[in-house]
């Protein structure tokens, strides 16, 4: 089953090389805004966010738009849903090719409490569920740049905890997320050998990275200052590239296309590979908004003005609009993994075969 929905997202990732798809495979989902952390690289906190999505009206999207193969659940934090093991099953009830399940996290919420969270999800049989736990910098520095102090020691710790959970769940896949911004360049070298010090088995491979970037549609940070230095960003890449261990599997192979292109990104400011925004995916914000991707505020429609189907809006003529000024090369400059993902392995399929 695995292995079949696996050269099912394979598949259908070829296809998009070719036409635009009937439907999205991947679905970036912010299922809210409200978030603990206080980060100097993004707004998001500040937000107070009413009227977000309830679970009933995401089991009725979710009913009616049975096809995602690849479904990122972010915010905010995602284990400030209460309700977030139910809506991971209302997509794995209803999506019945449904292959990844990814979600990030700061590490603050209750760690008994989302970890038993985290046991139900893998439990509903999807065959890879991933986890991305922030972290930033070492101890004092992740802290200061997450504005919340000891969040650093709650990273170590929902890592070590995942590293036990691996261990009776086969499906789980999980890695640290660093971004890079002016207030951390530099300092990977520093930051990773702090976390081999905390955990021993750490690698280069376990660290998923980021450049800080600019959305008003999601971060809503325009108004922030973030972008590091040139040079040192590209020194760092390509010590990380060069320290990374060569691994054959589909998720390190696609990470590592991933990174090279970042360098790309990282020296011209242009995106690299032109977008699936809009054709293999699609951003949904907790309050049925519909964007092309996180990186930009063009809003297509809203979910419940159309009874949570996203037919009508998928085939609109502002859809069409936004795809034609994709193929331009007219879409805002961005290279990160909620949407550069789709452009890897749409090129190269067979990653994941």
């Amino acid at each position: 089953m695995s292995v079949e929905r696996m050269m099912g997202l394979g598949m259908t990732a070829l296809e998009s090389n070719f036409r635009t798809l009937r439907k999205p495979y991947k679905l970036n989902f912010a299922v809210t805004y409200w978030c603990q952390s206080r980060c100097l690289t993004c707004n998001i906190w500040q937000m107070k966010p009413k009227g977000e999505l309830n679970i009933d009206e995401i089991r009725s999207f979710a009913g009616k738009n049975p096809y995602f193969k690849w479904i990122e659940l972010t915010g905010g934090e995602v284990f400030m849903r209460s309700d977030l093991v139910e809506i991971a099953k209302a997509f794995s009830e209803s999506s019945k090719h449904l292959y990844i399940l990814t979600m990030p996290t700061n590490s603050l919420s209750n760690h008994d409490l989302m970890f038993r969270e985290l046991e139900e999800i893998l439990a509903l049989g999807i065959p890879r569920v991933a986890i991305t736990v922030s972290l930033d910098g070492y101890r004092e520095l992740h802290d200061r740049i997450r504005g919340v102090p000891g969040n650093y020691d709650k990273a170590i710790d929902t890592f070590r905890r995942l590293q036990e959970m691996k261990k009776e769940h086969s499906n789980l896949y999980f890695v640290f997320g660093y971004t890079m911004s002016k207030f951390n360049q530099g300092e990977f070298a520093k930051t990773f050998e702090a976390v081999k010090r905390d955990i021993p088995s750490v690698s280069y491979n376990d660290f998923h990275i980021n450049l800080g970037q600019i959305s008003d549609n999601y971060y809503g940070n325009s108004n922030l200052d973030i972008k590091p230095n040139d040079s040192k960003v590209l020194e760092e890449l390509g010590s990380i590239i060069r320290s990374r261990k060569k691994e054959y599997g589909a998720i390190s192979l696609i990470e590592s296309a991933f990174l090279r292109k970042l360098v790309e990104y990282a020296r011209t400011g242009k995106t690299p590979m032109r977008s699936k925004s809009l054709e293999a995916s699609l951003f949904l914000d907790s309050y049925g908004n519909v964007y092309p991707s996180i990186m930009w505020n063009r809003k297509i429609g809203n979910i419940r003005d159309t009874r949570y189907s996203l037919e009508a809006m998928w085939n609109s003529s502002d859809a069409k609009e936004v795809r034609r000024l994709i193929r331009e090369g007219k879409e805002p400059s961005q290279w990160t993994s909620c949407e550069a993902y789709q452009s890897i392995i749409g090129r190269i399929p067979s990653l994941l075969i």
